[in-house]
């Protein structure tokens, strides 16, 4: 398997674990607010590594990453 893009191939991958964690929030912990948060915040970073990849323009591609960059940090928060 050939990975051309990684950083969004990461995203996927963490947008996957994310979802994984917000089931097992609202399963288990009985969390719905933050972990909803959590969930939007956290798939959003590939969302926005896609649509930078087919930015209209060099200025479009980095606003887009930089909204990624940002949606992961708030992840993390």
């Amino acid at each position: 398997m050939i990975i051309k893009n990684i950083a969004l191939h990461k995203s996927e991958l963490f947008s996957y674990r994310i979802a994984k964690l917000f089931k097992y929030l609202q399963n288990n912990k009985k969390e719905f607010i933050i972990s909803k948060q959590i969930l939007r915040s956290g798939t959003s970073v590939a969302a926005n590594l896609s649509e930078a990849k087919y930015g209209a323009s060099k200025k479009d591609f980095i606003a887009k990453s930089q909204i990624a960059l940002k949606e992961c940090s708030e992840t993390l928060y």
